[in-house]
């Protein structure tokens, strides 16, 4: 059984993202191509307990066993020596893809304290998206009884397209909850006074 957003986007964003941004072919039309996710735990005292987390946790998290990062050469101020397990990454495609983009817009974004929408200025400049995640405490799949350690993550959104706006437009589409553009930088500021 397909994913629903995958159903959704193949039965009506393609049509109306074709018309939206005016393109001729709809083989045009921007597609998420994979999502990496990303955790450090460099500054972690105790690298290979945190990393041991780090893999569960992202386990739990994506439902695909993640690789270990490891460092390409020490530091002596960071205590860190070569080929040190530093971090694990995970790079989802196909259906994981989009199950877990689904339980991050749906469950996982509305759970942020005080959320009033990501921002949108967070492209690479080739229509790729990434996106910060504080600590994993917002997954429901996390048990907040067994949180040892604040792991933080990054979420990387990997379009097809290399135009910003039409990547934008396709995460918000697929219903990724982009910050409202204020009319002026001091909107805001004017609002809360």
């Amino acid at each position: 059984m397909e994913p629903e957003l995958l159903t959704l986007y193949k039965e009506k964003l393609v049509v109306s993202l074709k018309a939206q941004l005016g393109l001729d072919n709809i083989h045009q039309v921007p597609r998420l191509e994979k999502i990496a996710i990303n955790c450090s735990v460099g500054k972690e005292s105790d690298r290979k307990q945190a990393v041991e987390d780090a893999v569960k946790e992202i386990s739990l998290i994506t439902g695909q066993k993640p690789i270990i990062t490891y460092s390409k050469k020490a530091i002596a101020n960071f205590k860190l020596r070569e080929n040190e397990a530093i971090g694990v990454k995970v790079t989802l495609r196909g259906r994981k893809m989009y199950d877990f983009l689904m339980r991050l817009v749906k469950t996982a974004i509305p759970r942020i304290r005080d959320f009033r929408g990501i921002t949108p200025r967070a492209f690479d400049g080739r229509g790729n998206y990434t996106l910060g995640i504080a600590e994993q405490s917002i997954f429901p799949e996390i048990e907040l009884d067994k949180i040892k350690r604040s792991l933080g993550y990054d979420v990387t959104f990997v379009t097809s397209t290399n135009v910003d706006d039409h990547a934008r437009e396709l995460l918000r589409a697929l219903g990724m909850p982009f910050r409202a553009k204020t009319s002026s930088p001091n909107a805001a500021e004017k609002v809360a006074v």
